[in-house]
């Protein structure tokens, strides 16, 4: 085997994962305990906040959102933990003013933020520009999102292209970003076209490159696997519980299938299945 070059796993469970399976609906207090033995594992980070968790958390389940970051870092002190920010969006549906950004920000800095990744769904770097400079003012790690899309069945074309996606990375590199995110919310990402832009992506920018995927066509396992072979550093995976369908690829078969290899990602896949294990005892309840 060549050099040793582990793949870097983000755990999505906290967030995406139950986002994606269950509309959001996991309540902060069945986080915890789980959390603290996750904290332990050594992933690259775990993503715990923003997307829609902000919005369930005060329509549907009558907690708050800042109570949760709060309980969640101080379960979490090893691990860096990662939100999703719709950029001048926030966390909700409309373009806030500069000012409602910078505070939100910071005030998600302060209470425990370490990445923030920040997407625009039409990768307009405008809707970036306030949150990188507040993000980049609390010294917290700015993650560049691509939103990954199509016009055919596989990429090419006149607009979604690799040229396009490789341009928009380098414009958000220019703007201050620390690493970049292929984000790939619709599941549309084949392991061709994988292997192909995330090798164009490595090859043209000195950031890590992360990849994020959902299983909804099915492909999702197939393209990591292509991803991993190109050089991608990060992936995304849930606890098995809280995976496939319209969720993440799961951890443990990621990491089970890399054993062995100069990609191997290192992980505890014995505290990974106890992980798992307590999670199919939580799961039922919702």
């Amino acid at each position: 085997m060549g050099d040793k070059h582990p793949v870097k796993i983000t755990d999505t469970t906290f967030r995406d994962g139950h986002q994606s399976v269950l509309a959001t609906r996991m309540r902060t207090a069945d986080m915890l305990g789980l959390i603290r033995k996750m904290d332990k594992l050594g992933l690259h980070s775990m993503e715990v906040w923003g997307g829609a968790t902000f919005d369930v958390c005060t329509r549907f389940l009558g907690e708050d959102p800042w109570d949760r970051l709060a309980a969640i870092r101080e379960a979490a002190p090893n691990t860096k933990l990662l939100m999703l920010l719709r950029g001048q969006n926030l966390v909700g549906y409309r373009n806030y003013a500069d000012d409602v950004v910078e505070a939100f920000v910071r005030n998600a800095a302060e209470s425990g933020i370490d990445i923030f990744r920040v997407f625009d769904a039409l990768n307009d770097p405008r809707n970036f520009e306030t949150a990188f400079k507040a993000i980049k003012a609390a010294g917290k790690e700015i993650q560049a999102t691509l939103s990954y899309t199509l016009t055919g069945r596989r990429l090419g074309g006149d607009i979604f292209n690799i040229d396009y996606f490789v341009n928009k990375a380098k414009i958000f590199a220019e703007m201050g970003a620390d690493s970049v995110c292929l984000k790939d919310m619709a599941g549309l990402l084949s392991p061709m076209d994988s292997f192909e832009l995330i090798s164009a992506l490595k090859k043209e920018l000195d950031l890590p490159i992360q990849l994020h995927t959902h299983y909804t066509s099915g492909m999702a396992s197939m393209s990591y696997l292509t991803a991993i072979e190109a050089g991608v550093d990060v992936v995304d995976c849930a606890l098995a519980p809280f995976d496939l369908r319209t969720g993440q690829p799961a951890i443990e078969p990621m990491v089970a299938g890399l054993l062995g290899t100069e990609r191997d990602s290192g992980l505890d896949l014995d505290a990974l299945i106890k992980a798992s294990n307590e999670l199919e005892k939580i799961a039922p309840k919702y």
